[in-house]
């Protein structure tokens, strides 16, 4: 069976953000077409990032898929670990605030921002 790579960035069980991969099965459709199966979302957004554009630490208030549609985005996360994702490029941002925790930036979340000569446009799609 064929599976999608999906790229999550997640909170781990000490409270940080983390990046892992998971595979996402195709089981339907046929061999030039090959289908997961049908997701629910809770509506999409897109935004316009401006050349220079970043951000502080934050959490993701509520899980998403982002897809970059044009430019490019940095992600990092705490201990200076960062990946870039480029157009065509996506990953699942989960990395919500713990229950009951009170968000520290030294500890929690993610900073994005936009590299390179091109504005980023990203769409966002709420899981």
């Amino acid at each position: 069976m064929h599976t999608f790579t999906q790229v999550v960035l997640f909170t781990d069980t000490d409270g940080q953000a983390r990046f892992r991969e998971e595979a996402i099965p195709l089981p339907q459709g046929n061999p030039q077409s090959m289908l997961s199966e049908v997701f629910a979302s809770g509506g999409f957004q897109l935004r316009y990032s401006p050349v220079g554009f970043r951000s502080t630490f934050h959490c993701t208030g509520a899980p998403q898929w982002v897809f970059i549609l044009s430019g490019q985005m940095e992600i990092g996360i705490q201990g200076g670990v960062s990946r870039i994702f480029k157009p065509g490029e996506h990953f699942y941002s989960a990395d919500v605030l713990p229950e009951g925790a009170v968000f520290d930036p030294t500890v929690h979340g993610h900073w994005s921002r936009q590299v390179g000569p091109d504005p980023l446009q990203t769409l966002f799609v709420r899981g």
